[in-house]
């Protein structure tokens, strides 16, 4: 289907012509056809000599009715530029296609009507030098009168030509459907009516209502008038909705793909149009069918930061429109460069920020966001309109890979910083490397640890982490006489402290396995159960407590609780009397 938009100047003929070619009649309300104007958008559609379906947005030309204007060309395709022979270029003229140069809309065709009261050579002449400096530059020139039919023949086969130049949309992506039109059928509850520009509607898909995140499901999809299973793109379609009453969606809305977009409120553009010095703080930007106040920032000669009074759901790449509403003004248009930019708090950072986006050309571009985000997250891009290919570093994380490598090597200073100032404990805890890298998920720093790093029991340390610290290792050099002569008496409180071996030394000697805790400060050299076996078998089997204690050279503080760990590794057993034996393995 061919979608295309009128435009043009109040009463030069757009809702005749239409009516001339579909043979219905697009102004839909009883008040636009008493005053002879169109004040609302209005539908129509025809088949043309090819085969193909063309359908028209008739749009008002007054200048009061701007708005409504803009609400139909936003999403379409296509505009048909409709000029009156009898009266030549008009000021809604020029207004209606300064937005369609600021939209970026680069197909068309140029109508001069009412060929049979002037002629129209001047006209296509005049209104064909303002197209050449816009985006509509090359398109087709006819000549017609809706009245007499001359000309409609050919200007059929223009449009049939131009459905045949315009790229094909896909089918692949989320839907994103600018509600136009929002009412109450009875019998059928809420419908909307809107352009399908890209993505597949099906009846019984679940979509989501942009803004409120309320999820619809999609009950019944008119296409051409005739109820139909899908539409896809380009197509005028109306959608019966369920789950949704009228009141909750209007003008200006948009039906989503689930987690198909993110909306924003704050965006960085670039500016084609009147200079970014010279913009007043608030305009109104238009983008599909919405129209949405924004306060206005420069930051470079020609890229802007939008703050929007309402969330929409945008994508990298997005045409849009600036108005002044109060000077009947198209400020110029606006590509979507960011739509999740980074804040600007820091002293220059604005124009830091500038010199960023002049490096951005508004195409969506993977390396580049990577780039200029070091880590995001894919469904982040995802949403926000980039293809993403290539594995993520961690779960659903993408690096720039320069970022990433970076990140490695400072996370091995991290390490070995924290080694430094803290060499009683085994590695840094993973929590403290998230922040002191300023990451955003843990699980990113655990994914940059690699050889000699390693990832212990929530700590990264090198492969010599469980190596003694120094302090520690004098502590026991102190106590190596002791501990190997009388290997089951366990050192005193005093006598460690005496030494140097206080709570986390003695927790590092744990950890290195130089020590054993049997509970509390009762510690052992870290043979010392194998040892102890050795002895215990040489006494009558099975033994008691007193025994064991007087063949170990031990108190009965040492004894019970060592006596009690080999029971647990089964080098002992106890038993109902309370003596013990030694297992045979």
């Amino acid at each position: 289907m061919l979608v295309v938009a009128t435009a043009g100047h109040v009463d030069h003929g757009k809702s005749t012509l239409v009516r001339a070619l579909t043979g219905m009649e697009p102004d839909r309300w009883a008040e636009e056809r008493r005053r002879g104007m169109t004040i609302d958008l209005g539908f129509a559609w025809t088949t043309l000599p090819s085969g193909a379906t063309v359908a028209f947005v008739d749009v008002p030309g007054h200048e009061r009715f701007v708005p409504n204007m803009l609400a139909g060309v936003g999403p379409v395709p296509a505009a048909m530029v409709v000029v009156a022979a009898d009266e030549g270029w008009m000021p809604q003229s020029a207004e209606h296609l300064a937005a369609l140069d600021a939209l970026g809309v680069a197909y068309g065709l140029l109508v001069v009507t009412r060929a049979d009261l002037a002629d129209p050579g001047p006209v296509l002449e005049c209104a064909g030098a303002h197209l050449a400096a816009t985006s509509l530059r090359d398109v087709e020139a006819v000549a017609v009168s809706a009245v007499t039919g001359a000309g409609l023949p050919q200007l059929r086969a223009a449009l049939d030509r131009l459905a045949a130049r315009l790229p094909t949309a896909s089918t692949d992506g989320p839907v994103r459907l600018w509600v136009d039109r929002s009412f109450t059928m009875r019998g059928s509850g809420t419908v909307v009516t809107g352009t399908l520009g890209a993505g597949e509607l099906r009846v019984g898909a679940e979509l989501v209502v942009a803004g409120s995140g309320e999820p619809v499901r999609v009950r019944g999809l008119h296409r051409l008038g005739q109820p139909c299973e899908q539409v896809r793109p380009v197509a005028r379609v109306a959608v019966n909705l369920r789950g949704v009453a009228r009141d909750r969606i209007a003008r200006g809305d948009a039906l989503l793909t689930p987690d198909g977009f993110a909306s924003t409120d704050l965006i960085d553009v670039r500016l084609t149009g009147d200079p970014a010095a010279d913009l007043p703080a608030t305009l109104t930007l238009h983008i599909g069918s919405a129209a949405v106040p924004v306060r206005v920032r420069p930051l470079g000669v020609e890229t802007l930061r939008l703050r929007l009074a309402r969330p929409l759901p945008l994508l990298i790449g997005d045409r849009a429109l600036l108005r002044d509403p109060g000077r009947h003004h198209v400020a110029g248009g606006v590509t979507v460069l960011d739509v999740a930019p980074p804040p600007l708090r820091r002293r220059g950072a604005a124009a830091a920020r500038a010199a960023v986006l002049a490096s951005m050309d508004g195409r969506p571009d993977l390396a580049g966001e990577l780039r200029r985000r070091g880590l995001v997250r894919a469904a982040d891009l995802r949403r926000a309109g980039v293809p993403v290919t290539g594995a993520p570093v961690s779960g659903d994380w993408l690096a720039d890979p320069e970022h990433w490598r970076q990140l490695g090597r400072r996370l091995a200073d991290a390490v070995a910083e924290h080694a430094r100032r803290h060499p009683l404990e085994p590695g840094a805890p993973v929590e403290v490397l998230r922040q002191r890298l300023d990451l955003p998920d843990r699980a990113l720093v655990e994914a940059l640890v690699q050889a000699p790093l390693r990832l212990v029991a929530g700590r990264v340390g090198t492969a010599d982490t469980d190596a003694l610290p120094e302090p520690v290792a004098r502590a026991l050099a102190l106590l190596r006489e002791e501990l190997t002569t009388r290997p089951f008496r366990a050192p005193e409180a005093d006598r460690l402290t005496a030494v140097g071996l206080g709570t986390r030394e003695i927790g590092a000697a744990v950890r290195a396995g130089v020590l054993l805790r049997l509970t509390g400060n009762v510690l052992l050299p870290s043979g010392a159960p194998q040892q102890a076996v050795r002895v215990l078998a040489t006494l009558p089997q099975p033994f008691t407590l007193s025994a064991a204690r007087q063949a170990l050279d031990t108190t009965r503080r040492v004894a019970v609780p060592l006596l009690e760990l080999l029971d647990r590794q089964g080098a002992t057993r106890r038993l109902p009397d309370d003596t013990r034996m030694v297992v045979d393995r």
